[in-house]
């Protein structure tokens, strides 16, 4: 338990809670392994689990009108998820994808309740969390309505940037860049598209693509470019 403790400390969510809560999260939550592409939970499920990833990453998509998947966002190590039908007692507001694999730690509703109600710095730090999701899905929205395919790219590769990228010397890197496919189904655009645009960032020096990792060399400069 003293391995699961440790990694507690440094989920956002749980970052100023004492050390005796800590453990009693520890105690609580149950460890459970996901083989890649192995489905979480299903859209319009019944929730009744907390998830934090410890190790992996996780996709988050719906079904649009025409049946074609569209990824809301990709999730790695600290992330959680699956709150919101916790929290409002409704079913499961879109699909949850290992696209690795992953180990996550599920604390059921109740207990997650109970941190609420009894710890005011885990809800104060829950609405941030949701806060900070709204406005992104806010920015995306907008990119997706009015950007040209270059400008849906490059929104798409900020999301990823910002959510899950090292940063060092103004540089950032994402490791394990998804599938070109993945790519497209978070753009709204398709897989030849995203190819393109790729390569049309590598040759204007704005990207480096090596061994299914991205490197942007100067990321504020991108970001005034594309936002």
């Amino acid at each position: 338990m003293g391995e699961l403790n440790e990694f507690a400390k440094y989920v956002p969510l749980f970052a100023e809670l004492p050390e005796e809560t800590i453990d009693k999260i520890a105690g609580v939550g149950k460890r459970r392994n996901f083989k890649k592409d192995e489905v979480v939970f299903l859209e319009h499920e019944t929730g009744s689990n907390l998830f934090i990833i410890i190790t992996g990453k996780v996709k988050v998509s719906r079904e649009s009108e025409d049946g074609k998947e569209v990824i809301l966002t990709i999730m790695g190590e600290s992330d959680f998820f699956g709150e919101m039908a916790l929290v409002d007692g409704l079913t499961r507001s879109a699909n949850v994808i290992a696209i690795e694999p992953s180990e996550l730690l599920i604390i059921h509703r109740e207990d997650f309740l109970d941190l609420l109600y009894n710890h005011p710095e885990v809800a104060i730090a829950l609405l941030q969390e949701l806060t900070k999701r709204l406005r992104a899905a806010d920015m995306r929205i907008k990119s997706l309505s009015l950007k040209d395919a270059e400008g849906k790219v490059a929104t798409v590769l900020m999301q990823l940037a910002d959510d899950s990228g090292k940063i060092m010397q103004g540089a950032v890197v994402v490791e394990k860049l998804p599938y070109q496919q993945d790519l497209a189904n978070m753009a709204g655009t398709s897989r030849e598209t995203i190819s393109r645009t790729l390569h049309t960032f590598v040759k204007k020096g704005l990207i480096e693509l090596e061994g299914g990792n991205l490197r942007i060399p100067d990321y504020e400069a991108f970001k005034e470019m594309y936002r």
